[in-house]
């Protein structure tokens, strides 16, 4: 993997990965338009992960901080006999909501190389399906009562809901932060509070799939990509996770969400043309692609 193709994936997955656009579709198209559909692309979509989620705690630290003292207190409060004394302060049931939230994340291991065949198999059809579904999504959002709903008095059923949404959102083209920000909203909760629980309820699923990746790596006894070009793409998604984090904050504060729907609809129709094309003309638009941006980085 070259430096120009690690920074190139490491912009898109930064800004795609918190725009309601799908990170993974988006690296998958590119994968696929440039020939690098590998396994070794698929753990260095991993890695890069990790740059948005270092993203995501620099962004929300102050939150993430009190969460992390909120994890720590509940041990004390286990062993001092104080844990079900009383309503939970709001930090605290944000936190007990997440943790519920991420439960139905339990069944992706079962499921993983079922989802992963949509990216590595050497079509783009799903992944035009996907964006369609990702749009309605969106459009529904868009569509639906402010809500006021926050820590304090969001439910259960909420949580639950949002984490089986982020599960979907696994499939490349069904966005997570697309899906479970729609999704809060959906249950009436506040829009800001909706982005920043969204983002949040990432840290542990993006944590969780990258040490399960990091493990299969460590077993095989080889990194699969070049360590210098992986490390470069992880910056850049930290850079450009960080800028798509402010832009999503002032999307959603501007009522301007169903921009993205118009988005996710207009490419999913797209992408599911040029893959039913692809599929009659032997992927003609593939090779073509992938030979061209050989020329080029070959030539500079």
């Amino acid at each position: 993997m070259s430096y120009f193709s690690a920074i190139v994936q490491g912009i898109i997955q930064g800004f795609t990965e918190f725009l309601p656009v799908s990170s993974s579709g988006h690296l998958s198209l590119y994968q696929y338009f440039t020939g690098t559909s590998s396994e070794g692309s698929l753990l260095f979509s991993v890695m890069l992960h990790f740059g948005t989620l270092a993203a995501v705690v620099i962004a929300f630290w102050p939150t993430v901080w009190q969460l992390l003292i909120e994890f720590l207190s509940i041990f004390a409060d286990l062993f001092t006999g104080k844990l079900l004394r009383g309503y939970p302060k709001p930090y605290r049931r944000m936190l007990y909501f997440l943790m519920l939230s991420c439960v139905p994340l339990l069944v992706v291991p079962f499921v993983q190389d079922f989802i992963e065949g949509f990216s590595t198999d050497n079509s783009i059809i799903a992944e035009g399906c996907f964006f369609l579904v990702t749009a309605l999504l969106l459009t529904l959002a868009d569509k639906a009562v402010k809500g006021v709903k926050t820590a304090r008095s969001m439910t259960a059923g909420d949580a639950a809901a949002i984490g089986v949404a982020q599960v979907f959102a696994t499939l490349p083209g069904i966005s997570r932060s697309g899906s479970t920000i729609s999704t809060g909203l959906l249950m009436g909760l506040d829009r800001s509070f909706a982005v920043s629980y969204s983002f949040i309820l990432g840290l542990p699923a993006i944590l969780a799939a990258g040490l399960l990746d990091l493990r299969d790596v460590l077993e095989m006894g080889e990194l699969g990509i070049p360590l210098g070009p992986a490390l470069a793409g992880m910056a850049v998604a930290l850079v450009s996770g960080l800028l798509s984090i402010r832009l999503v904050k002032y999307i959603v504060r501007s009522d301007k969400f169903g921009i993205f729907a118009w988005y996710t609809l207009i490419l999913g129709i797209v992408v599911l043309g040029i893959g039913i094309a692809e599929h009659f003309t032997g992927h003609a638009i593939q090779n073509y692609l992938a030979n061209t941006l050989f020329a080029v980085v070959v030539v500079t």
